[in-house]
């Protein structure tokens, strides 16, 4: 009958392609959430009614577009020719041929690095090794539905490609900057750009004590700290400490791992 509804409606309204979907993703039942209670349980257990929301790890593009979206990085320019976002060294040298026009693949600069992953170039005999990991189509045949797999690659992934800890230092450094200067203020302003809820009083005690020790550890290493806010191509702000800087880094790139984060 919802199917039906739909169909009629999308006629209706001219074929509207854009209208259908603002009403599908504005729909009361689209944004239900995926906690379950015992009384949702008892009245559709097999979610038959939509009682509540599904719950699954966001798509390939997704995962990376959240990331830069956080952080403030993603550039949001509509259109234009494909780009080359951060890859692995020679991740083209093994399957390409001495006369194509890939042979070599070049990292973009700039805005290039952060646009939305639907426009990274692809070459479908390699395609982009952080896409692939997520159960991003091959592109070879028609895909209807993604496989959705979850592997310790991806946990590496996210918690060390290049674009992953950038995105989460850009993110520390707008948190340290914008934020009240108390730890407590700046742990919520965290959670509420990347959560959209603040912490716990638990979860604030995991993070204080997490944030105490990487604060710890990169004052006594400071070549350790300039090292990682070394990663990519944009500039940490001169005007914070590298320790604390460094320290808040690993912490906004946890709660970027978080299951919360990643999964709808």
């Amino acid at each position: 009958a919802l199917l039906d509804w739909l169909a009629v409606e999308f006629r209706e309204t001219g074929w509207n392609v854009k209208n259908l979907f603002r009403l599908i993703a504005t729909s009361a039942t689209y944004r239900q959430q995926a906690t379950l209670t015992p009384e949702k349980l008892a009245q559709d257990p097999a979610n038959k009614l939509l009682a509540r929301g599904p719950r699954f790890r966001m798509d390939a593009e997704m995962v990376r577009d959240y990331a830069l979206q956080t952080s403030g990085l993603l550039v949001n320019r509509i259109g234009g020719p494909s780009v080359r976002p951060y890859q692995p060294d020679g991740i083209w040298d093994a399957v390409a041929m001495p006369e194509s026009n890939t042979r070599n693949y070049q990292v973009d600069l700039q805005d290039g690095l952060y646009r939305r992953s639907m426009y990274t170039f692809w070459k479908r005999a390699a395609p982009p090794a952080s896409m692939d990991n997520f159960n991003a189509p091959a592109r070879e045949n028609c895909t209807v539905k993604r496989e959705r797999t979850n592997t310790p690659l991806q946990a590496l992934n996210t918690l060390n490609d290049i674009q992953f800890v950038e995105a989460a230092r850009v993110l520390a450094q707008k948190v340290l900057l914008t934020a009240e200067p108390s730890t407590l203020s700046r742990l919520q302003s965290l959670a509420s750009r990347v959560l959209s809820r603040p912490f716990t009083p638990d979860e604030q005690v995991i993070l204080i004590a997490s944030l105490i020790n990487l604060t710890k550890d990169y004052e006594a290493a400071p070549a350790e700290a300039q090292k990682l806010l070394a990663t990519g191509q944009s500039k940490p702000d001169p005007s914070l400490p590298a320790p604390e800087l460094a320290a808040w880094t690993l912490l906004a790139n946890q709660v970027l791992n978080l299951d919360e984060t990643l999964n709808k």
